[in-house]
């Protein structure tokens, strides 16, 4: 369970350190998938997650915005009610944002409700195939059920789109 609380924290460390406002269907995310996948050092590829991140957790929408960091805020705080409010309705708001869908995966998994987080997991893979934080998490859920084929296999998948992803050594063990 620290691992995935440590996954938690950095996933919102991440989600917060920009406000940038192009959003998850910026051409730009299609550069920093290439850089990704091919950058030479973690320190590099930490630089580029980070703006992935920053991209993925922007709506467009100020009230989406506005929603998403405060289901973030509470979950952190685990405040899950009030996070799940405000997850449901940022999807509610907007359907296609696949953070959105991300964000209540990983609070349903919090919460013990795999079910509903693979649900929402491939929701957000739906609407965007590279989130590497959804296999990642899709992985964990798999490693919760004792699944360790299916974890191994999105774990492997989240490498091949994030070849420094964080744990990857603990995970894949």
């Amino acid at each position: 369970m620290e691992v995935i609380k440590d996954w938690l924290a950095t996933e919102a460390t991440l989600s917060f350190a920009f406000a940038a406002s192009a959003g998850q269907n910026t051409p730009r995310l299609d550069d920093l998938f290439d850089a990704l996948r091919f950058a030479p050092s973690e320190s590099s590829a930490d630089a580029i997650e980070t703006e992935i991140w920053s991209l993925w957790t922007t709506a467009g929408s100020r009230e989406v915005d506005q929603l998403l960091e405060a289901g973030m805020a509470a979950m952190l705080a685990e405040r899950y009610r009030l996070a799940l409010d405000a997850f449901n309705k940022v999807i509610e708001r907007a359907p296609n944002f696949a953070e959105g869908w991300n964000k209540r995966a990983t609070l349903h998994f919090l919460t013990g409700d795999y079910d509903s987080s693979v649900t929402d997991v491939e929701q957000t893979l739906a609407l965007e195939p590279r989130h590497f934080g959804a296999l990642s998490g899709l992985a964990l859920i798999a490693l919760e059920l004792g699944e360790e084929e299916r974890a191994l296999d999105a774990f492997d998948a989240a490498l091949d789109i994030h070849p420094w992803l964080a744990g990857r050594d603990t995970h894949i063990r």
